[in-house]
């Protein structure tokens, strides 16, 4: 299977580890993996603040950029959300994009989501093995594409990975993109809290779905003097595949 990865504009600037992770482990798992250097910003920053106009021009250019691949995969719930759901909605009175929308949100995967419902992977059949324990912290859009559980699911095939519940799932960590700078008041308090829940479950790693998410709570972490290794899935199913070394605590 061609699959193309879309890095998304944060997990290339200040998380690459995981855009090399989920690499790694779609090549494993026997696909071609691509990726395409024509690729932008899909346009989620414009739509979430209202400029739909700037927003629709560089959706079309990602539809462009990557229509021509089996599926596409991504690190990223929020932007999974934005090319799944938001685009085809925005392009819907385009009559040249229209179809071409909805045709690529159908292929678009968050990249657990790919594991779990496309290649319905078998870790522990795989070998795969973490002695270690970790919480979930599954971003809001994960909600909005229906997949809360999904990280969980996938990651518990993993032998010898404690996985703790996070007691604040279901709550919002304070990014939200532009929220974090238009209320940060609000936002700081969020996170404050997101960072009292993660530490109260004692566990050796938080595992994130966007890298926006894991930047706002580790940033939260660092300014409170709390030590804890903030990682993504694919990162952390890499690591239990032996295709990446475990990092030290931050």
């Amino acid at each position: 299977m061609n699959v193309a990865l879309f890095i998304t504009c944060l997990t290339e600037q200040f998380a690459p580890r995981a855009g090399v992770a989920a690499t790694l482990v779609l090549e494993r798992l026997g696909c071609r993996v691509h990726f395409p250097t024509a690729q932008t910003c899909c346009g989620q920053p414009m739509f979430n603040t209202g400029h739909h106009a700037d927003a629709a021009v560089l959706a079309r250019r990602w539809i462009h950029v990557f229509e021509g691949f089996d599926a596409i995969i991504t690190p990223s719930g929020s932007c999974a959300a934005m090319m799944k759901v938001h685009a085809p909605e925005m392009l819907r009175d385009d009559p040249e994009y229209a179809t071409r929308a909805k045709v690529a949100a159908g292929k678009t995967y968050e990249f657990v989501e790919f594991l779990s419902r496309v290649l319905r992977v078998d870790l522990a059949g795989m070998g795969a093995r973490h002695d270690s324990s970790a919480t979930i912290h599954p971003a809001c859009h994960l909600r909005e594409l229906g997949l809360m559980d999904e990280p969980a699911g996938v990651l518990a095939q993993i032998k010898g990975l404690e996985l703790h519940p996070l007691p604040s799932r279901d709550e919002c960590c304070g990014f939200g993109g532009a929220f974090s700078v238009k209320h940060p008041a609000i936002s700081g308090k969020m996170v404050e809290n997101k960072v009292a829940s993660v530490a109260s479950t004692r566990s050796d790693a938080l595992v994130c779905s966007d890298a926006g998410c894991a930047m706002n709570i580790d940033g939260a972490c660092r300014k409170r003097g709390v030590r804890q290794r903030i990682i993504s899935a694919p990162e952390l199913i890499a690591e239990s595949l032996g295709l990446l070394e475990r990092e030290p605590l931050p």
